[in-house]
């Protein structure tokens, strides 16, 4: 495809926000639900009911499958990662618990923890990674305490890429019987998972990345039998004469309507991953992940920051061009290239200050299944075009 080709097209290098173009698929099975079925899971004894109840039953199927997590009723649905998060840390960290956390957290993680800081009086350790986003497992559990009572862990980072070593602070976790709470929001999808193997007591997912579903879809996979205070009450079509949420599982932390027609589509997304398989699928974009970095990296006044081997990291591919404001040169690409990269913070503002750019921000490549090498080469001589030309600017 020549460059006016991918001009036209656009070239949508933004998959660490949202995964797109989802497969055919995902689109498919959720307009047949919408022009044909229709009917609310959990809400009826009825034929369409009845099939939509199987339809979200496989969704859990499928996602308890691709994560090694036991039981398709310990996947409880939420609308995202970050409400999966907040139901967990709620739910578990009480007045006086003490939490240990990274340095490379999300602000779905960092904001719920100060906000419980402030008004549950919780205590907060953070582990301490290198300007790339690497961190000791050992330094882990250094930070425990008699009153630890979760750790949680962003499995990569959203801005760099950098993979946590996850598996090692999970048997850590185990060792001394402290829950593991992992942020799979840039891993779910893109990298293999297994709960059991990497001790994870609670998984943390979000739909819309590299599961390759809707948006409004995600959960919270429980490979742990401690206490989780709902973060919500209501209805669950069951148990209706209770006064309270019923105690099994999913139904504890599923009071509402359900995003039926979303959960349908993320269904779709996860059988499509577990045919082609995670392992195919990493081995794709560690890849293009080392080529994006290898090209970037050889033009001038480029900085690509966190790991320079690809075998550590996922698709969030950070830089900056010398001279240059990220916001100022995402438009230019948007503009002028059709290009879709993010700029900013990224909701993430403890990477940068390990990168040094928290007053400045960065642009974002974040690569999926479905980038391919042409579209990185066609960024890398947008970029040298700029760099080349009057656009930069102190």
């Amino acid at each position: 495809m020549t460059g006016e080709e991918l001009k036209r097209k656009g070239v949508y290098l933004d998959n660490a926000a949202t995964s797109y173009p989802k497969p055919d698929v995902v689109a498919e099975e959720m307009m047949e639900y919408l022009k044909n079925n229709g009917a609310t899971s959990a809400r009826g004894a009825y034929k369409r009911a009845i099939e939509a109840d199987k339809k979200v039953y496989e969704a859990r199927k499928y996602i308890a499958k691709l994560f090694h997590c036991g039981r398709p009723g310990n996947i409880v649905f939420t609308m995202n990662v970050t409400e999966a998060l907040n139901l967990a840390l709620q739910g578990i960290l009480m007045e006086g618990d003490h939490v240990i956390t990274s340095s490379i957290e999300h602000n779905a993680v960092w904001r719920c923890l100060k906000t419980l800081e402030r008004d549950r009086g919780i205590e907060i350790s953070t582990v301490k990674a290198d300007s790339k986003g690497n961190t000791k497992s050992k330094d882990v559990e250094n930070e425990i305490r008699e009153n630890t009572k979760l750790i949680v862990f962003n499995h990569a980072s959203n801005v760099i890429g950098t993979i946590q070593p996850i598996r090692e602070i999970g048997r850590i976790a185990a060792q001394y019987q402290i829950p593991l709470l992992v942020d799979s929001a840039q891993t779910a999808g893109v990298y293999p998972i297994d709960m059991e193997k990497d001790h994870i007591s609670l998984l943390a997912f979000t739909g819309h990345k590299g599961l390759l579903g809707p948006t409004g879809t995600g959960g919270l996979a429980i490979g742990w039998d401690g206490e989780i205070h709902p973060l919500k009450q209501g209805g669950t079509g069951g148990d209706s004469s209770l006064e309270y949420q019923p105690e099994h599982l999913p139904d504890k932390y599923e009071a509402g309507t359900m995003n039926v027609a979303g959960i349908i589509g993320l269904r779709a997304g996860v059988d499509y991953l577990l045919k082609e398989g995670i392992e195919k699928i990493r081995e794709k974009e560690k890849a293009l992940i080392q080529y994006t970095i290898e090209r970037l990296s050889k033009i001038e006044g480029v900085m690509v920051y966190g790991n320079e081997n690809a075998e550590n990291r996922t698709g969030a591919v950070a830089f900056n061009l010398s001279g240059v404001l990220p916001e100022r040169l995402g438009n230019w690409l948007d503009q002028e290239y059709n290009i879709a990269v993010r700029t900013g913070l990224h909701c993430a503002p403890s990477v940068h200050k390990l990168m040094g750019t928290e007053k400045l921000g960065a642009v974002r490549v974040g690569i999926g299944y479905q980038t391919t090498k042409e579209e990185i080469d066609y960024l890398a001589q947008a970029l040298e075009v700029f760099a080349g030309g009057t656009h930069v600017f102190e």
